[in-house]
């Protein structure tokens, strides 16, 4: 295929995205703990789950067993994460996103923080750097320190203090070698997953739960961007908000009416309550929503291994939206596809690109785009079977293999810096 006649600015920023706790391994948190308790549960709810997948057949071994849910050493970045860093190097990236565990540096309590760990993250970025790679940190990427769940987490506004108190100190800890900066990522995947379908811990189903947690996290958000604000006016802080692009699939009333309510929960719920304390917004784009009456048909043509509907060029609707709404940059922090046999992801990705040169061609200002992710990696819930990463992770040696569509992105990065800067 050829490649595709991009146009970008001059400092666009081409990254990958990771979290501490999905490529890491060697973690104990609240996810640790609940891995444990409940993967045999898992293992054996996935055929009920997952059998209807097109890609049942490929992902069936490792979804029916209760070892692919412990997330254990995962890919194993805790280690290796210099190696990962010159592969990000060999496909012409210059960004990396990543999250500071939190349960890494105060394990036991708020009275605590734990050195090694720090000087871990300052070398870790140290090293970032030095590649030329920009450092995007995220401070809260779903993980908790056991002593902060078994005190409620973010369902009691009282408990958020010690969450600021460890942003306080990471981010004196890290310094001047980091600009931009995630405080929390997707929340209102995180409330709803935790607190209203009950599928992540603590498992609760509560509406109202799920209401608190997320005006906490809000609360919490804009805390910790006045405290980062306070130590340097050069720090650059924003969420990362998923957000799906949701459209009536007909002109009847009851469509386009949910569909405008759908995408108020979705998006505008949670961005109004912290965009002032934005200095861009962060988009995760996964999938889109067809709304028919008041529930959610997709046409299912085109389909990823973890079964979501796949229309990649909607990303410049999401983008258009909430730059028209907010009127602040954006940069893409998450975007990519489960395709374990790397059959649509180059396609995935010629028509974000696209989409985004056609957003930036019409002046919406873009930061950056960071692929999800560069490695395979523990995919929470569903374990390690859904494979992300642009390279390929054998999990029993740790090697890792580039895949025919990173190789090809490669290559589309290079001709882009080289002539197709706008």
């Amino acid at each position: 295929m050829a490649s595709p006649k991009l146009a970008f600015p001059k400092h666009f920023l081409w990254g990958v995205s990771t979290s501490a706790h999905q490529v890491e391994g060697g973690q104990h948190n609240q996810w640790t703990v609940w891995e444990y308790e409940n993967a045999r549960t898992l293992a054996t709810k996935a055929p009920f789950q997952y059998e209807d997948l097109d890609s049942w057949d490929l992902i069936k071994k490792a979804a029916k067993n209760p070892e692919n849910y412990v997330s254990g050493k995962a890919a194993n970045h805790y280690e290796l994460y210099e190696q990962d860093f010159d592969l990000a190097r060999k496909l012409n990236l210059n960004a990396w996103r990543f999250s500071v565990e939190w349960s890494r540096l105060q394990p036991e309590g708020p009275d605590e923080w734990s050195n090694e760990a720090a000087a871990h993250y300052k070398h870790y970025v140290a090293q970032l750097k030095r590649r030329g790679l920009e450092p995007i940190v995220t401070l809260f990427h779903f993980t908790l320190p056991v002593w902060f769940a078994q005190m409620g987490g973010f369902e009691k506004r009282s408990n958020v203090k010690y969450f600021l108190r460890f942003v306080d100190r990471i981010l004196d800890e890290l310094g001047p070698s980091v600009k931009f900066v995630i405080t929390i990522n997707e929340p209102e995947v995180y409330a709803s997953e935790s607190y209203y379908q009950g599928h992540w811990p603590p498992q609760a189903q509560s509406l109202k739960k799920t209401r608190t947690v997320l005006n906490n996290l809000a609360y919490a958000h804009n805390k910790a961007s006045d405290i980062i604000h306070a130590k340097s006016r050069r720090f650059r802080v924003s969420i990362a908000k998923n957000s799906t692009f949701v459209y009536p699939g007909d002109d009847a009333w009851l469509s386009v009416r949910s569909a405008a309510i759908m995408q108020y929960i979705q998006d505008d719920y949670f961005l109004k309550k912290v965009v002032k304390r934005c200095d861009f917004i962060g988009i995760n784009y996964y999938f889109s929503a067809r709304v028919y009456g008041y529930r959610q048909h997709n046409p299912n043509q085109q389909v990823s291994d973890i079964g979501w509907d796949m229309h990649p060029a909607d990303i410049a609707h999401v983008v258009e939206r909430v730059y028209e709404k907010y009127k602040l940059p954006i940069m893409i922090t998450e975007n990519g596809l489960a395709d374990a046999r790397d059959e649509q992801r180059q396609w995935w990705l010629t028509q974000t690109l696209l989409a985004l040169s056609k957003m930036s061609a019409a002046k919406v200002p873009l930061v950056g785009y960071l692929h999800w992710s560069i490695t395979d990696n523990f995919e929470w819930d569903k374990g390690f079977w859904p494979r992300f990463g642009l390279y390929e992770v054998d999990y029993s040696t740790g090697k890792r293999i580039p895949r025919r569509s990173a190789i090809w992105f490669a290559k589309v990065l290079k001709k882009i810096k080289e002539g197709g800067v706008s």
